[in-house]
């Protein structure tokens, strides 16, 4: 455990139903006068843009869609972006998933400087724009962080930009923006938060502040998720997942994330698996190659989890019986099992592995220390 840590928050959040409502107030104390909607066309098909232009309008303040952002974007798609609204983007709004929350925070700190160059150096980003977050996903936690996740293509690889200035300055969490959830994007994107909180409270950065948040993210998680993505109709267990993704955000602002996602990122930037399932397919593997690192810390996430469990279990029964909850849910909804399943072949593994090493800025987090070997062996157990 970390014995300096920090905590980074956004200004303010706004939680509950009709929390949209406060829009406009938020616009209205800002001074707001034009506004940059970030979102896709799969949300403006669902009618959820229309819940914020309308306060937008409310605010007297007017406003431009930018609706074309690609799922889980490449760096030059976001700047193509970037350079269509130019310099002058006083105030962002996104409405979405992970890609559009990236995107607009990514767009938001460009200043000066382009997204390949805070690929090479995060901290050359300024804040240009004041940011308010509104996710359609119970999820990625990018309302919360201050990582935005772009591919870079010519690196078959996935890679986290980190800034300060990328935390939103407000935040909505509205249940009615996900209460309509695919059942696949829901599960994805819920197993996402799931990674990011039990990776969050095993990482070797671990902190009283992180663990407070992750450990109340798996156990709202571990107790919502299946229901959440099952019913269309379970508004309570959706609020709760929002809650928690929310949560398991904060928690990587001042943890982060492990080996999972350092394993995770080659999947996605070379075979395009989407980000949710990648972690999924990984996460019990991983934590199970953690878990002699760091019993203790399983056997504390299975009190905070397991509520009614049974208190007299050793350490290594606790342990094993969160890696099987970790299971059964990723089995629950129906994520592949197999890398094979996405085309992935033995003659891809080697690639793979290396690739995954060069992810050091997470794999420095993980309770096991991960050699080309291991991360060969975690990738062979899959296929």
């Amino acid at each position: 455990m970390l014995a300096k840590y920090s905590l980074k928050l956004p200004k303010a959040v706004y939680a509950g139903e009709e929390a949209v409502d406060n829009l406009a107030a938020i616009l209205q104390s800002e001074k707001a006068e034009r506004v940059v909607l970030f979102t896709d066309k799969g949300i403006e098909a669902a009618g959820l843009c229309s819940l914020v232009t309308e306060r937008i309008t409310k605010a007297d303040a007017s406003f431009s869609i930018i609706n074309d952002i690609p799922a889980e974007p490449e760096y030059s798609a976001v700047q193509r972006i970037a350079d269509r609204i130019g310099p002058d983007c006083p105030m962002i709004i996104a409405l979405g998933g992970g890609s559009v929350m990236d995107t607009a925070k990514l767009v938001s700190v460009l200043s000066g400087c382009t997204v390949r160059d805070l690929l090479g150096n995060p901290r050359l980003g300024r804040k240009r724009a004041c940011t308010i977050m509104i996710p359609t996903t119970a999820g990625t936690g990018s309302e919360a962080t201050p990582n935005a996740i772009v591919a870079v293509p010519e690196d078959e690889l996935k890679v986290g930009i980190v800034n300060d200035s990328m935390i939103a300055d407000y935040v909505i969490l509205d249940p009615v923006m996900i209460q309509s959830l695919p059942r696949h994007i829901a599960a994805a994107t819920g197993l996402d938060a799931l990674a990011h909180a039990i990776e969050c409270y095993t990482s070797l950065k671990a902190n009283p502040f992180s663990d407070t948040f992750a450990l109340k993210a798996l156990a709202l998680i571990m107790g919502n998720i299946e229901k959440a993505c099952d019913d269309i109709s379970a508004i309570e267990e959706k609020r709760m997942m929002q809650i928690a993704a929310f949560y398991a955000g904060i928690a990587i602002t001042s943890s982060g994330t492990t080996a999972v996602h350092a394993l995770s990122y080659p999947l996605g930037g070379r075979f395009h698996i989407a980000h949710g399932v990648s972690n999924a397919i990984l996460l019990s593997p991983v934590m199970r190659f953690n878990m002699p690192y760091c019993l203790d810390r399983l056997a504390s996430a299975y009190d905070a989890s397991f509520p009614e469990g049974e208190r007299d279990l050793s350490r290594e029964e606790k342990a094993e019986a969160v890696i099987t909850r970790l299971e059964e849910i990723v089995r629950h909804l129906g994520i592949p099992r197999s890398l094979r399943d996405f085309g992935i072949k033995d003659e891809d593994i080697d690639s793979l592995a290396s690739s995954a090493l060069e992810v050091q800025r997470l794999l420095v987090n993980n309770a096991r220390p991960v050699s080309l070997e291991d991360a060969r062996s975690l990738y062979l157990g899959l296929m």
